[in-house]
């Protein structure tokens, strides 16, 4: 993948940081752990949107936001950042497309991820 393009889904100067203080290969444990957990986050994403729960909704995103963005997953650490803020005035015509966006790249943009510490470590 061309670096511009990997730069809009991963957090490169963090992965950068990372990979110097603690190395690629402890990184990656943090990776695997993640994408256990990553079902769960999504599918509480999509729970709470099924259900109109908006305050679950913006809190779950709040935590997988965090999550995403510790591992360095860039464009999911982004829309989780986006889908969080319920208050904000394009939430309600542009929440079901920030959480689509999420559910259509998250697997890829981890496989990705993992690809590239696995060629750091």
């Amino acid at each position: 993948m061309a670096t511009a393009e990997l730069e809009s889904i991963l957090d490169l100067n963090t992965l950068e940081q990372y990979c110097s203080a603690i190395g690629a290969g402890t990184l990656l444990k943090s990776v695997v752990l993640f994408e256990q957990l990553m079902p769960e986050y999504v599918g509480n994403l999509v729970n709470a949107k099924e259900a109109q729960d908006k305050d679950t909704l913006c809190s779950e995103a709040h935590k997988f936001k965090g999550a995403a963005g510790s591992v360095g997953l860039k464009r999911i650490q982004q829309y989780a950042q986006l889908l969080q803020h319920g208050e904000a005035p394009e939430w309600a015509a542009e929440h079901a497309n920030w959480l689509q966006v999420i559910v259509d790249n998250a697997s890829n943009d981890l496989a990705e991820l993992k690809a590239y510490l696995e060629s750091k470590a």
